[in-house]
């Protein structure tokens, strides 16, 4: 089940605020593996939209993984994920 990943606003401005802060505490290869694994998490909730649990104050939301402090929230559409936060 592909579904095409669609990133809101938000959601990308989210993310590349978080990648300078972590250029600027950790450098440049620890945002290249932040990155890497973004990716990699969106690949799979591509692949597998239902692997993550909903989350509790939505259960349309679901909260994905991407390292031990960071997460996406995401709705699964019937023709699309919306990336809703990173």
């Amino acid at each position: 089940m592909d579904l095409p990943v669609v990133i809101s606003e938000t959601a990308f401005k989210t993310f590349e605020s978080i990648c300078a802060q972590i250029h600027e505490r950790l450098g440049s290869k620890a945002v290249s593996d932040f990155k890497k694994n973004t990716i990699k998490t969106l690949a799979l909730i591509s692949n597998s939209p239902f692997i993550y649990k909903e989350t509790e104050f939505d259960p349309n939301i679901r909260q994905g993984l991407i390292k031990k402090l960071s997460s996406v929230f995401y709705e699964i559409k019937s023709d699309r994920i919306e990336i809703l936060l990173g």
